[in-house]
């Protein structure tokens, strides 16, 4: 596979560890960079020199290889668009992983503030304008759907406290990469590792204090596998349970966000109220649990059915995908 075509599967990649018949792929926390590094530093560079035009000319050839010799990325967007009713030809995955590519690549312009080149629309922002002028913290719930680094970057221009939540370290070179293209960027991040519980907590804690807004992405279930199966897309998935427990112990507010990607030049910022606080009572622990990840399941669903081809988790996410593809690419 080529560099750039490597570029492209960093984010999109991930498989589940336990699987029927055998099967051992990967853990999405265990994804493999190699490639990805240097397959960006030649987009960046061409998109240094020629523009953003020039540079999605190039991905648009970067998807189509991709989407031929990935099997995995065909079967996992194949069975993600049959859940929501969508045609799934050869020319629509290829528009899906596309979509991805452009993501991927307009990433590198919000690194580098260049909002100038987008058109930014936003829905209920004055949530996070009554956060900023109070200086009350809150927790953001995101997904891995349309893009974080648009919604990072407008946070950073409207000087909001914006502190991602993210799992790094299977990707520590591509995300020196991605700081060192804004090293003016005083964004901070809290790395979700194999550090102790505690640890974790207090760095979270000592943002909270500064009235940060903590960024997650909630649709990923971690290392540690603490997940409950919630109804998503027509059927049952797994969801983390984490963030709800660390919505819980910080006492704060909690929003739904996305940054969909409408074509173009456009990004749609969306802010969902979701919990003015979230309770879990010892005697109903787990089904308070269950309760707040369908909420996000419903929210989660309802950005899916409005924009599917923003739809970037490319593993067997509902864990019931066959190791064959049902139709010809």
């Amino acid at each position: 596979m080529s560099r750039s075509a490597r570029a492209l599967e960093y984010r999109g990649r991930s498989y589940t560890p336990d699987r029927p018949e055998g099967r051992a792929e990967k853990d999405w926390r265990a994804i493999d960079e190699a490639g990805t590094v240097a397959g960006l530093r030649a987009l960046v560079i061409m998109a240094t020199v020629f523009g953003r035009p020039a540079a999605r000319a190039v991905v648009r050839l970067v998807a189509a290889y991709y989407v031929l010799v990935s099997r995995a990325a065909r079967r996992h967007i194949r069975h993600f668009r049959s859940r929501l009713g969508l045609r799934t030809g050869f020319l629509d995955l290829y528009r899906h992983v596309l979509r991805f590519a452009q993501c991927t690549l307009d990433a590198l312009f919000f690194v580098r503030g260049r909002t100038d080149l987008f058109k930014i629309t936003r829905d209920g922002h004055g949530h996070l304008e009554a956060l900023r002028s109070s200086g009350q913290s809150a927790v953001l719930l995101g997904a891995h759907v349309g893009s974080f680094y648009a919604m990072r970057q407008q946070s950073k221009h409207e000087e909001l406290p914006l502190v991602p939540v993210m799992y790094t370290k299977n990707a520590r070179r591509l995300n020196a990469l991605l700081e060192s293209l804004d090293p003016s960027s005083t964004t901070r991040f809290v790395e979700i590792g194999d550090g102790g519980q505690m640890e974790f907590m207090l760095a979270i804690r000592e943002r909270i204090d500064e009235g940060a807004l903590v960024a997650i992405l909630a649709d990923r279930v971690p290392a540690d596998g603490r997940s409950v199966e919630v109804d998503f897309l027509g059927g049952r998935a797994r969801f983390p349970v984490g963030p709800y427990i660390l919505a819980a112990a910080l006492r704060c507010p909690v929003y739904f966000t996305a940054g969909i990607y409408r074509g173009g030049n456009h990004y749609a910022l969306k802010c969902v109220p979701f919990a003015e606080r979230v309770v879990l009572p010892r005697r109903r622990r787990q089904q308070a649990l269950t309760e707040y990840a369908q909420k996000y399941a419903q929210l989660l669903e309802a950005e899916c059915r409005s924009a599917p081809d923003n739809w970037f988790n490319f593993f067997d996410f509902f864990g019931d995908e066959t190791s064959s593809e049902s139709s010809p690419p």
